[in-house]
């Protein structure tokens, strides 16, 4: 069976039993949209942007597994001389407590037992904590069993001291009260010594004040750097304090959460922050932040975004359709596409993928093909009937004429998205899987769901078109010409200024169809000329269109988590982290310290970080590292080492160094920038990196990855080598189908040459591309294939049919070149909806969009004709080339002489 038979078949059972099919449909479409609805969640995880196989996406992952997740960051904007000596630095110790999840056994949590306090206790979002009142608590704490140690100590000397001497007494001979005065006076003595060493060791460690929370002596000496100021902290806690002005509570999350319970622990969060419980005293509010919040924020905002912009523009599209798409049930490919769209999102919730960005960018792109499947089926089914057939016959032989072709043009389109699998960008390869499918399931819709609704409606349809084009070039003056047509009265009244303004248009299409037509027949080698100059001056172009990578330039200025990161940015001079994992037998020997601290220096000096000046001035800010754990203390020696990080509670080595020694990180904040500057830091990051032999060192983290996945999409070599493959695989596709050379090409050069046109539009009005539009190239072949191969298919069987070439032409641009219009205009509308968004991500995506659609559709329709003619003037010229021998041979023939 054919595949002809087979579509056939499908649309028969379907219009002989329509409720059925109908109902089947519309069960599968709100189950759909409703598993979409309830189980799909955003996915901005580092999954989303590199290969699990990839170098960086292990080196990321083993950083989150180890040392958790990027860091959530608590913005304290006080003076430090204020938050650490004053009562804040208490009310500072109960949240970073509340924020870490802990509760003593048996107490109420901070606030009651329904206060963020108590979700985050029972949530236990957060990994690690360290901020200034748990390392302020825990450097109290330390010194403080230091002391009591060393007191412990030397009053175990004194009671073996005065042992001893009561012993020897004994020995002696000496009676009880002798033994009792050489006691006393050994322990006299023995006492006087550990005084006398407990002062030396005051005095050799220069510690002020008596080590508790509450003494400011003590407190300042930790904290602040007499040599840069009175109230300047120390460079070594710059990511504790990073100014004078702000301190930071540092929140790794877990990295095994869910979007949702990354979502609930940073509502939590923000909920802990304005418990007057925690109010400061002192200073002003709590900021939160951090890459977690920004990523969570902006897919939060991009999805709620699009929901609203797409519910406008499925109504323009409706508009349009109204207007446009004059045949009954004029809504039917619209509400065809939607349905498609629904199942293939629930699809998608089913096996369990994530909303990425790229995923919601399908939304508009699969709606638009959907509707021009669902118009192209629609309009070859009112074809047949306007020729007198019965209404379920006529659908049958519209699925055996038409249906094939269509089914041709969604596989090749689907080709095109498929070499999206070549991407290095996981979310970028969902892109292109995810319209496959749904390419898939919108020709199945249209094929099964229009023809049942189509067999219900009792009434023959209206022409196809409100746009009648008697004729779209001078009448031929041959036996095949056309017979005008007459314009069909409206379905339903409109008013007379859109009235006015219909046949204005119909006027305007008419002369620009019958301009167009005739340069076709008449200057086909001048068209193409200057179509392809115009491609290939786009393709150059297209390597200077500016990606813009930078999230300021991208989402609302009045986003709260980007006023929250501008805050952050403001107050310590970085935004994120970049992170060096270091690993090997022992990362805490001599030589890994002295290298690690070598490359930290010489990485903050590349890129302008002083102590004298701190970050204001700087790219790259020091960080919580091991280096700056071992600071101030002799790291020369292994024994040295050990005995630093034996002094160090061990609630801040895990930070940065893993029990077992085969594991450390080295920290840099880092400005907000344009990715592609902070590609650049990451490069020259990598380039410094030189480990001692034994010694593995990587970078990592969501900041790295977001820089190389922009990398990747913003390269002008990747785009134009993805254009050439999807070219390649269209045109195998066609050939593999039509299994004709010719059949193939035709349709393919208007493809290719969109390509350029498209680039050069976007060049020429500027239109930047971000990392939601750089993929979206693919669209132009998409959308050119769908077009290009339903019109020329549509000229091919007007030609088998007996049509002349002229008359041919007509008659394809009358039928499906108004269905074309039709579903390109109704896709057009719906994008530019996304234009007046003040989400600059969606306005750029939506004007490239917009771009791509109407160089695609302007430019099948306009230059496709000049193919037609040239390949039809070469099918001609082989013809009588061929021709001729026969000829020569058959006048010789009839030249000879009767035996």
């Amino acid at each position: 069976m054919s595949i002809r038979d087979r579509l056939e078949r499908v649309a028969r059972a379907a219009a002989a039993r329509p409720l059925p099919v109908l109902l089947t449909v519309a069960l599968l479409a709100v189950a759909g949209g409703l598993l979409a609805v309830v189980k799909l969640e955003p996915s901005t995880g580092a999954e989303t942007l590199a290969s699990r196989s990839s170098e960086t996406f292990k080196t990321t992952d083993e950083l989150h597994r180890r040392f958790g997740d990027d860091a959530v960051v608590v913005l304290i904007d006080e003076r430090v001389a204020n938050l650490v000596l004053t009562a804040d630095l208490g009310r500072t110790i109960r949240l970073e407590g509340c924020l870490g999840g802990n509760v003593p056994s048996g107490a109420r949590p901070y606030g009651g037992a329904q206060s963020p306090c108590a979700g985050l206790a029972k949530l236990k979002p957060v990994k690690l904590v360290y901020g200034p009142g748990t390392f302020l608590n825990e450097s109290v704490r330390a010194v403080q069993n230091a002391v009591t140690a060393q007191l412990q100590a030397l009053q175990q000397q004194v009671a073996n001291a005065t042992a001893a001497a009561r012993e020897q007494a004994a020995r002696a001979g000496l009676d009880a009260t002798a033994q009792q005065q050489a006691a006393d006076a050994a322990r006299t003595q023995a006492q006087a010594q550990a005084t006398d060493t407990l002062k030396r060791l005051y005095l050799a460690s220069g510690v002020q004040g008596i080590p508790q929370i509450d003494s400011k002596p003590f407190i300042s000496q930790i904290v602040f750097d007499p040599a840069r100021g009175a109230d300047v902290p120390k460079a070594r806690f710059a990511a504790l304090f990073p100014s004078r002005d702000a301190a930071l509570i540092q929140l790794r999350l877990r990295p095994d959460l869910t979007a949702a319970e990354r979502k609930q622990a940073i509502t939590l969060i923000r909920q802990a922050t304005q418990m007057p419980l925690f109010r400061l005293r002192q200073g002003g509010p709590y900021t939160v932040s951090g890459v977690p919040v920004v990523t969570d924020a902006l897919a939060g905002s991009v999805t709620s975004g699009i929901a609203t912009l797409l519910i406008v523009a499925v109504a323009a599209m409706a508009l349009v359709l109204l207007l446009l798409f004059r045949a009954r049930l004029r809504l039917l490919p619209l509400l065809i596409a939607l349905a498609a769209t629904a199942m293939t999102f629930g699809a998608m919730a089913i096996v369990g993928a994530g909303l990425t960005m790229a995923a919601i960018a399908v939304l508009p792109v699969l709606i638009g093909l959907a509707v021009d499947y669902a118009i192209q089926f629609q309009s070859r089914i009112q074809e047949q009937e306007q020729a007198g057939t019965d209404r379920q016959e006529a659908i049958a032989r519209a699925a055996r004429a038409g249906a094939p072709t269509i089914a041709t043009a969604a596989l090749a389109t689907a080709t095109g998205f498929l070499v999206l699998l070549l991407s290095p960008i996981p979310m970028v390869r969902g892109f292109g899987v995810l319209l496959v499918i749904g390419i898939a399931l919108a020709f199945a819709t249209a094929l099964t769901a229009g023809s049942a609704a189509l067999a219900l409606t009792p009434k023959p349809g209206t022409p196809i078109g409100r746009v009648a084009w008697r004729r779209t070039i001078p009448r031929p003056r041959s036996r095949n010409r056309l017979a005008p047509r007459q314009d069909p009265p409206a379905a339903t009244p409109v008013p007379s200024q859109i009235a006015a303004a219909a046949a204005g248009a119909r006027e305007i299409l008419k002369d620009a169809t019958r301009a167009v037509l005739n340069a076709s027949l008449h200057k086909p080698q001048r068209i193409l000329a200057i179509a392809a100059t115009l491609a290939a001056i786009g393709w150059i172009a297209d390597t200077q269109t500016k990606v813009v990578s930078d999230i300021r330039q991208l989402v609302p200025a009045d986003l709260p988590a980007l006023q929250a990161l501008n805050t952050v940015q403001d107050r310590t001079a970085s935004s994120g982290e970049i992170d060096v994992l270091v690993q090997g037998r022992n990362v805490a020997s001599p030589q890994v310290v002295r290298w690690m601290t070598d490359y930290q220096q010489r990485v903050l000096r590349r890129f302008g970080y002083q102590e004298a000046k701190g970050c204001r001035t700087a790219t790259l800010c020091p960080a919580f590292s091991l280096p700056d754990l071992l600071q101030g203390g002799d790291a020369q020696s292994q024994r040295s080492i050990d005995a630093l990080l034996a002094s160090v509670p061990p609630y801040f080595s895990q930070a940065v160094l893993t029990p077992r020694r085969d594991a450390a990180t080295l920290a840099f904040g880092i400005r907000l920038m344009d990715l592609e500057d902070q590609q650049h830091v990451i490069d020259v990051m990598r380039a410094e990196l030189n480990p001692p032999p034994g010694v593995q060192a990587r970078l990592g983290g969501l900041p790295v990855l977001a820089a190389q996945a922009n990398a990747e999409l913003s390269s002008p070599w990747r785009r134009l080598l993805t254009l050439l493959a999807g070219l390649a695989a269209v045109g195998l596709v066609l050939l593999a189908v039509f299994r004709r050379t010719e059949r193939a090409l035709v349709p393919l050069v208007p493809i290719a040459l969109a390509t350029g046109w498209s680039a050069l539009v976007l060049f020429a009005t500027r239109v930047p591309l971000n990392p939601m539009s750089a993929t979206l190239g693919a669209l132009v072949i998409a959308i050119s294939t769908e077009f290009a191969v339903l019109l020329s298919e549509r000229f091919r069987q007007e030609r088998a049919a007996g049509h002349e070439l002229e008359a041919a032409l007509a008659r394809t641009y009358g039928s499906t070149g108004r269905a074309v219009l039709a579903s390109g205009v109704t896709a057009i509308a719906g994008f530019g909806v996304l234009a007046v968004s003040d989400f600059r991500m969606l306005r750029d995506f939506g004007i490239v969009t917009v771009v791509d659609l109407t160089v695609s559709l302007l430019g099948v329709l306009i230059v496709l004709p000049s193919v037609l003619v040239l390949a039809e003037r070469k099918r001609l010229l082989a013809r009588i080339r061929s021709a001729r021998p026969r000829r020569r041979q058959a006048e010789r023939g009839s030249s000879a002489p009767v035996a």
